[in-house]
């Protein structure tokens, strides 16, 4: 008779005692917070940018700005629809035994979604700043949150798994890093 899923050995020497199963669980609970967080701040950016065109002074954009306001708009929806996939495959795929998969698929859908986030605060901050001070101040607004995104988004966490990987993995001179 086959082991089941939760009987199976772990498979992964990092201090946990888990199954491939449970350690489904807890990356799929991990993957709902981050969603979580995710989808609130970008529920708050889609109300914002929702109300715009409802306001008095929304007639005396430029045709620029319009176009530029409903780009923000559509990337608004598509963070959301990206951010809530896995969620959707989740429930599709409910009691199937696919919940590594579902993982796997969610881990991608949130990068994306991040992505999309960054490209969007970066945009509605710049539209802000195109509309108050104009479009040299909204390049610059833009630019220095693209590369804050970049660095605290990317490069720290990249230098961060390095350190970790050379702490983990000495060199085979065995000599520390």
């Amino acid at each position: 008779m086959p082991a089941a899923p939760e009987d199976v050995v772990d498979d992964r020497v990092d201090g946990r005692d888990e199954s491939p199963t449970q350690r489904a669980d807890r990356n799929w609970n991990e993957a709902l917070q981050e969603l979580r967080v995710l989808q609130t701040g970008t529920q708050i950016l889609t109300g914002f940018l929702l109300a715009l065109a409802f306001q008095p002074s929304f007639a005396d954009l430029s045709g620029p700005q319009r176009g530029f306001y409903l780009l923000l708009v559509v990337l608004s929806a598509l963070s959301a629809i990206i951010a809530l996939a896995p969620v959707a495959l989740h429930r599709v795929l409910f009691a199937q035994g696919l919940k590594a998969t579902v993982v796997r698929f969610g881990h991608g859908a949130l990068l994306t979604a991040l992505t999309i986030v960054a490209l969007l605060l970066s945009g509605v901050v710049a539209f802000v700043f195109d509309v108050v001070l104009g479009t040299a101040w909204a390049a610059v607004a833009a630019a220095g949150l693209v590369l804050l995104v970049i660095v605290l988004w990317v490069v720290v966490p990249a230098v961060i798994r390095l350190r970790h990987r050379a702490a983990v993995d000495p060199p085979p001179d065995g000599r520390t890093p």
